[in-house]
């Protein structure tokens, strides 16, 4: 998280602000103090346009799988 944030010049208030959140619980997000909720991660994904298995650490492949067809 930490990465994307610097590659993309924002800082932790500017990802704090855009998750409604303050600073100090990104941060503990950002430096694995706490477990980072689902809906973050998912939210950050789409911001920095990466997969969530990438936020995750479950794969080096950034690219975001494409949508699923619906049936």
């Amino acid at each position: 998280m930490r990465d994307l944030r610097e590659d993309s010049d924002r800082t932790q208030k500017n990802i704090a602000d855009l998750l409604n959140m303050h600073r100090s619980v990104y941060r503990r997000y950002e430096s694995g103090e706490r477990e980072t909720p689902a809906w973050v991660v998912v939210k950050l994904a789409d911001y920095y346009n990466v997969s969530t298995d990438y936020l995750l650490g479950r794969t080096d492949q950034q690219t975001p799988y494409p949508p699923a067809r619906r049936r």
